[in-house]
């Protein structure tokens, strides 16, 4: 027998070296909803990418990365 679930999404991003995990604040949000959710705590957000959706851990995991400070 086949069941369908719904894995849990995870939302992270790096600042200063350090990981910090994001809780999921809607799942009617979508990855871009979430970012602008949490730019306005985090202001490092406003200038982010989102990378993912990687599937890991039975979580579907999105990392938001900074792109201030990088030469590109």
């Amino acid at each position: 027998m086949l069941v369908a679930t719904s894995l849990q999404r995870s939302f992270s991003f790096k600042e200063k070296e350090q990981e910090i995990k994001l809780a999921d604040p809607s799942p009617s949000f979508s990855p871009e909803a979430v970012l602008n959710f949490y730019a306005q705590t985090y202001p490092i957000l406003t200038t982010a990418k989102i990378e993912g959706p990687e599937i890991k851990d039975d979580a579907v995991q999105y990392r938001f990365v900074s792109t201030i400070g990088t030469k590109g």
